[in-house]
């Protein structure tokens, strides 16, 4: 698994990027590690706002900025050469370069050049490790949730974090598994699924997940969504090597389309349920949906507790804002789920596997 090493405290970069959808790496290290994140600086006046000081690269430098973080993964990935002088900007007072987009910095002549006459890294996120393997399918000791998806950018990662920081706060073993450039950069390891060669991203989950105590939980952030025309694929590999005992359905209400992909209609949570159940059947037939995650920020905040409810009462399970609080419901299922409070003996754990 990739350990990645960045040196904080960091300017988020948000290039020319007007849609909080395409800032998710940016906006999710001001949410979770905003202690690391000394500024934002955007090329345009009508950029994404991370609620961060506004500052320029010699501003962030004089304030002690090490590294400027990329915070933006735009559709297919790169990093436009518009950009190009702010990056070498940074590299010329000494800042770090982070990236999370599928072209490495490296590939950039100009950048490479610069940033090895400056003696500054180039931190390439997106870079899987060497030697993955073709999966083995065979169920491996421990517990996992997976967080799936009726779309991309719907609280997937959000979700699995604040569960796992609940699970935590009720004596559950629990450890956050990062799938993505931001989870990566938040929980400082992890494996970037979604640039591992196709036939070994099952691999790659498997060891992204690798076994554990029996009552140990890893909860992996999930990617894309199962539905979706372009990145399907990544999602059903993920899946079937991640072999959840659980998973919790993620969704943005009020949107109805697949973003980017306005043709396609979202999937209901529902079917979404259904698919992921038949699924993951394959390499875990005791696979089942725990509660769906919703990113309520579309309501008004008097819609959100009825809309909530409705879902809930429509489904049978827990349904919450993972931004306001993790159900006591989900979490008592998750207990009842992990063979510590089974009372099953050591050895009736081990055969149960």
């Amino acid at each position: 698994m990739n350990v990645i090493e960045l040196s904080p405290p960091y300017l988020i970069f948000l290039g020319d990027v007007t849609d909080t959808t395409y800032a998710k790496t940016g906006a999710g290290l001001a949410q979770w590690r905003p202690e690391l994140c000394l500024g934002q600086l955007s090329l345009i006046d009508t950029g994404v706002d991370l609620g961060l000081p506004a500052m320029t690269v010699a501003e962030a430098a004089a304030a002690g900025a090490r590294s400027l973080v990329i915070g933006t993964a735009s559709v297919g990935g790169g990093v436009p050469e518009a950009w190009l002088p702010t990056l070498l900007e940074a590299v010329s007072v000494g800042m770090e370069v982070v990236a999370g987009v599928h072209a490495t910095l490296a590939s950039h002549p100009a950048l490479s050049a610069a940033a090895s006459a400056a003696g500054v890294r180039l931190v390439d996120v997106r870079v899987p490790p060497v030697g993955i393997p073709v999966a083995s399918g065979r169920k491996r000791r421990g517990m996992r949730l997976l967080t799936v998806g009726t779309d991309c950018a719907v609280g997937k990662k959000y979700t699995a974090l604040a569960i796992d920081k609940a699970m935590r706060e009720v004596g559950l073993q629990s450890q956050f598994r990062a799938s993505g450039q931001t989870g990566i950069m938040i929980a400082g390891e992890g494996m970037p699924i979604d640039a591992v060669v196709a036939d070994f991203v099952s691999g790659a989950a498997e060891l992204l997940s690798p076994a554990n105590e029996p009552a140990h939980w890893d909860v992996i952030e999930g990617q894309g969504c199962l539905t979706h025309p372009g990145y399907a694929a990544v999602s059903m590999g993920l899946l079937l090597g991640s072999q959840p005992d659980a998973f919790v359905v993620c969704h943005e209400a009020g949107r109805t389309h697949i973003s980017g992909w306005e043709d396609f209609p979202l999937a209901s949570v529902d079917q979404v349920i259904a698919r992921t159940v038949a699924a993951g059947a394959i390499t875990n037939p005791a696979i089942r949906c725990v509660g769906v995650s919703v990113n309520t920020s579309n309501l008004a905040s008097a819609e959100v507790a009825g809309y909530l409810s409705r879902l809930e009462e429509n489904l049978g399970l827990p349904c919450f804002d993972p931004l306001r609080q993790v159900p006591s419901s989900l979490l008592q299922t998750l207990q009842a789920m992990t063979p510590a409070a089974s009372g099953l003996s050591s050895e009736e754990q081990e055969n149960s596997l």
